[in-house]
């Protein structure tokens, strides 16, 4: 997302314009677009004002404060390509943040970040002694960034290891789909892939 951001100008207008090329068929307040995208107001309103003067979104009607991705954006596919089809991922980032919630043991990743639409999940994380409050918070960047809200899931390693024991059917749609596994702890590698 750093590059992106230099090249656009700024990190708050990537995750504007993704908020919106993910979500073609939806229109936003601004305080909508605040909390979705954590940009302050001042500049999302900023934004807005420049994204709608390139004709990149639009007001609903003349007199609703709701804004939507204008369809008839005429590059809306090369966008499209560098903002969403992209890898923007930063796995080290994802990982350092997550390693700080609590004795993280396993973290796989699916769906929005390996653009795979079929996907249940985006995410699963399995740990133990975890802070919820903080995984929430690294949830929410994420989805900031990602500019899509995330279907997740958190395990203990116990719940975990027998969900999957018990072929659990969440559990089997995350590991018999497409994913990648950033981190992995050795008492789960024998876990996980002698079940799957």
């Amino acid at each position: 997302m750093e590059i992106l951001g230099k090249i656009l100008g700024n990190n708050a207008r990537v995750r504007i314009m993704r908020l919106f090329l993910l979500n073609r068929g939806k229109s936003f307040r601004n305080k909508d677009i605040v909390k979705r995208s954590q940009v302050s107001p001042d500049v999302v309103r900023q934004e807005l004002r420049l994204l709608a003067s390139v004709g990149f979104i639009k007001k609903r009607s003349s007199t609703s404060p709701d804004w939507s991705f204008n369809s008839l954006f005429k590059y809306a596919g090369e966008f499209e390509d560098l903002l969403v089809k992209s890898d923007s991922l930063n796995k080290q980032r994802l990982l350092d943040n997550f390693k700080k919630a609590g004795q993280i043991k396993l973290i796989i990743v699916s769906g929005v970040f390996i653009k795979n639409d079929d996907s249940r999940v985006d995410l699963l994380i399995v740990g133990d002694k975890m802070k919820r409050s903080k995984i929430g918070k690294e949830i929410r960047k994420l989805e900031a960034e990602a500019g899509v809200e995330l279907v997740y899931a958190i395990f203990d390693t116990q719940e975990f290891i027998y969900r999957l024991s018990m072929y659990d059917k969440l559990v089997r749609d995350i590991l018999d789909y497409p994913h990648e596994i950033l981190l992995q702890a050795k008492e789960l590698s024998t876990q996980v892939f002698k079940k799957s």
